[in-house]
């Protein structure tokens, strides 16, 4: 049986300034863009590639702005992916390999997947991670 996990809430203050972020900055694609009768606007966007979404919007979530810390994009060359968002104008963190030894800059040589990771933060302050896996074992049926 196939679980998938298909949209998150993500807690923002600004629908319109969250939007812009995450079209123009980080190149979600905008699904839908929807004002409900009496009710409130909610923006559902997509990663390139992705089957999951975000979702934002006034009262999509109890949590406040900018609490959701942890969501994690996927790359298969995260060094192309920092350059575009520094492209883009996102603030975002150095490379980092993650190890025994814990976090550490990059060095040249270095093997990114699985162990590299790039973070930055939405104009909320909401947390992103993106790390390179350019390849995935067969998990085979569940």
């Amino acid at each position: 049986m196939n679980w998938t996990l298909e949209v998150v809430a993500v807690p923002v203050a600004d629908v319109d300034r969250a939007k812009e972020f995450y079209a123009d900055r980080i190149g979600f694609h905008i699904d839908h863009d929807t004002a409900t009768i009496g009710g409130p606007r909610f923006v559902q966007a997509t990663p390139p590639g992705s089957g999951c979404s975000i979702v934002f919007g006034p009262a999509i979530t109890g949590m406040a702005p900018g609490s959701l810390q942890g969501l994690q994009l996927v790359v298969a060359d995260l060094r192309a992916a920092h350059a575009l968002l520094r492209e883009r104008g996102v603030e975002v963190g150095g490379i980092q390999v993650y190890g025994a030894e814990g976090p550490r800059p990059v060095r040249d040589g270095d093997d990114l997947d699985n162990v590299g990771f790039v973070h930055f933060t939405d104009p909320d302050g909401n947390g992103w991670a993106v790390q390179q896996i350019s390849a995935r074992a067969d998990s085979g049926p569940a």
